[in-house]
């Protein structure tokens, strides 16, 4: 299913984040996606420990970066999640993060599965979450 759900985090690059150039380092980028991706399932009721306190784990099978500007020490950045694809055992995220100057700086997309912690197999997603997820399915 579709979806059009987001949500919105706000922090500062810190400085042990930085390369020599005040730059952002390019491989914290995806903690900053982690981070918007577990708030915003967090938001929606979904919480990471209590999905593997049950057995159930979402590994990261895929990710597209794509870096439109630095992020530079100090900046405050906003970035938004979006849930855009629920679908048998896959959950697809993207990602905008942009400075206090609302200019984009860098887009990203993540796809996650769902998988057994006890057997390390694929699962399909649960259907409590399926129905979480389809309050916010996009009816075409």
């Amino acid at each position: 299913m579709n979806l059009n759900y987001s949500h919105i985090l706000t922090f500062r690059v810190r400085y042990s984040e930085t390369d020599r150039m005040g730059y952002c380092y390019h491989g914290n980028y995806a903690t900053y996606f982690e981070l918007g991706r577990v708030e915003a399932l967090r938001s929606l009721g979904v919480v990471y420990k209590v999905l593997e306190d049950e057995g159930i784990l979402l590994p990261v099978v895929s990710i597209s970066t794509q870096f439109k500007a630095p992020a530079l020490y100090d900046d405050l950045l906003r970035l938004e999640t979006r849930l855009v694809r629920a679908e048998n055992c896959t959950l697809e995220f993207s990602y905008s993060l942009f400075n206090e100057n609302n200019q984009v700086l860098t887009t990203a997309s993540t796809v996650l599965v769902f998988q057994s912690l006890h057997n390390r197999k694929l699962m399909r997603i649960p259907e409590n979450l399926r129905t979480i997820f389809a309050a916010y399915e996009i009816k075409s």
